[in-house]
């Protein structure tokens, strides 16, 4: 898929325009603004986790451009869970407008208001149910329960006089969940029969064939596991898995264990959870992870974060011997949950490092400890042919994903022509039932990188690659300006590219017969004089050493 930046025209009055700024061919960054009679509504404004290849990133945000200017427009953010990939940018959204109102199911709110706290934001929300309708100034809404792997999940149908846009969020539609809460397909039915104009589903397992397992399939696989165990237990999984945690606290409470929170979202979210009635926990099984050391090693099993592989993770920093609780022989660590996209090698990393130290490691490959919380083709189908919507635009997965999902849309009768496949930017219209490509924005990642959100570019990116993977060569000069002649140096060292600054020996000489050469020729800028000697040391060492380093030459007039 070929991307052509294209301004979209003028907004018609009465036209809804749908533009996704995040999402589309990535897993996370979840963020849909919809626009009509000059007022916007955001759905869902998550982040993504970065990978290898992005050293130094904490996280990337959607890219806000298409609402810097129009603030004041913004009616609300909806948020359809409580998941990061969906509201992890909400913080960093609010620091431009601190009163923009959060939309949400109340675990939902309970999770961001928690994450604002830290940020020192105190928001303005509204609490909804399923069922439940709002009217925002051109947006009527009303909120549909859906099933996924975090409790009070919601989709939400918006109406305007350009028709009835549904957006699904993440769902599945698993038929005995934990909390008794299915996706209530009576209400999808319900606004089929009222004529969906645009359906925005969940892509992410749309190329996985038939229905997504049910999640109380996982809970006597987690007992088996735990009653076996010799010795200690630790237990990853995502820090707002509440269904999965309350899975590993019935499996500890069975087996006359007691269960510790690992690592700060961990405590907090599923502190949370407890305190609102969505996780169970049964009488004395939470310990202060300080006070679990005293328990012996088959009375204790530990609740983590770090599943995916992230390096400061309590999971990760174990594997590394860097955390209070060293992993030994005959340990067991779960790893209840699915890899997302681009995290392979970090787990794989983290399973070698934990089997190194003796611990058994149980993943999703090896047993059934996870289940997706995402449709599967089978469920998708269902609701295709549940809604019979005239228009599909396949939102949450990578290209494959969204592929697969319109593919599914067009075996049900959608017209391929009503099938919307696009990138993030992409400018939808949605008018008289009909939704047309009408732009593409120039949207970008915006990192966040410590303190710092949206100064690192993909330049800076790829020269901390070139520092990881190939090192860095300084060449200190100084030289006399006008006959090219070396007063001090060439003085040369080198971080992680060699033991010994001697492999240079031989390069110092073309130096100094290149600068020479150079101030024959007329060269009289320091500034040139240091491309010459960045362009003799590069092309020694790419010869020489077949590498590519960073080199920075400086190089003054004496």
């Amino acid at each position: 898929m070929t991307t052509t930046i294209q301004d979209p025209p003028a907004l018609e009055p009465g036209t809804l325009r749908v533009v996704p700024v995040g999402g589309l061919g990535e897993i996370g960054r979840n963020m849909t603004i919809y626009e009509i009679d000059g007022k916007l509504l955001v759905v869902d404004c998550g982040v993504l986790f970065p990978e290898e290849h992005q050293p130094g990133v904490d996280l990337i945000l959607p890219d806000f451009s298409p609402l810097r200017d129009r603030l004041d427009d913004v009616l609300a953010i909806v948020l359809t869970h409580g998941h990061e990939d969906h509201i992890g940018a909400v913080p960093y959204l609010l620091r431009l407008r601190a009163d923009i109102p959060l939309i949400g199911s109340q675990l939902t709110l309970a999770l961001i208001e928690a994450k604002l706290k830290e940020h020192r934001i105190t928001p303005w929300s509204l609490t909804v149910r399923e069922g439940g309708r709002e009217t925002l100034g051109p947006f009527e809404l009303e909120f549909v329960a859906v099933n996924h792997s975090i409790p009070d999940a919601l989709a939400v149908a918006i109406r305007t006089s350009a028709g009835l846009v549904l957006h699904t969020g993440d769902f599945k539609m698993d038929q005995l969940p934990l909390d008794d809460r299915v996706t209530d397909l009576r209400a999808f039915a319900r606004l089929g029969e009222e004529g969906v104009d645009l359906f925005l589903p969940d892509s992410t397992n749309a190329d996985v064939p038939g229905f997504t397992a049910l999640e109380r399939d996982i809970g006597p696989v987690l007992d088996d596991v735990i009653r076996r165990a010799p010795r200690r237990v630790v237990v990853a999984s995502f820090s707002s898995h509440v269904h999965r945690v309350q899975q590993v606290l019935d499996a500890a409470h069975a087996n006359g264990r007691r269960v510790a929170f690992m690592g700060r979202s961990m405590v907090r979210n599923m502190g949370i959870a407890a305190d609102l009635g969505y996780l169970r926990v049964p009488d004395g099984v939470l310990i202060d992870a300080k006070k679990a050391k005293d328990l012996p090693d088959d009375r204790i099993v530990y609740m983590s974060t770090g599943s995916q592989g992230e390096p400061m993770a309590v999971l990760a920093r174990m594997a590394n011997m860097e955390h209070q609780i060293e992993i030994g022989r005959d340990d067991t660590v779960i790893l209840a949950s699915s890899l997302i996209p681009g995290n392979e090698n970090a787990v794989y990393r983290v399973i070698d490092g934990l089997t190194k130290l003796g611990a058994k490691v149980v993943h999703k490959g090896n047993a059934k400890v996870h289940v997706s919380g995402h449709a599967s083709a089978g469920e998708l189908l269902y609701c295709y042919n549940v809604l019979r919507p005239r228009n599909v635009m396949p939102v949450h997965g990578e290209h494959r994903h969204l592929y697969a999902n319109a593919a599914l849309a067009v075996r049900t009768g959608v017209p391929e022509q009503n099938t919307v496949l696009g990138e993030d930017g992409v400018v939808v219209d949605l008018k008289d039932g009909v939704a047309t490509v009408v732009g593409q924005l120039d949207l970008g990642y915006v990192y966040v990188d410590g303190s710092t959100v949206g100064e690192i570019t993909d330049a800076d990116l790829k020269d901390r690659r070139i520092l990881s993977e190939e090192g860095f060569i300084s060449i200190f000069v100084a030289l006399d300006a006008q006959t090219g002649r070396v007063v001090v140096g060439p003085e040369i060292q080198s971080r992680g590219f060699a033991e010994d600054d001697s492999v240079f020996d031989a390069v110092l000489p073309k130096i100094i017969a290149a600068l020479a050469e150079a101030a024959e020729g007329g060269t009289r800028d320091t500034h040139q004089f240091s491309q010459v000697v960045r362009r003799t040391v590069g092309r020694w060492v790419n010869t020489q050493h077949r590498r590519r380093p960073m080199i920075v030459p400086v190089v003054i007039s004496a």
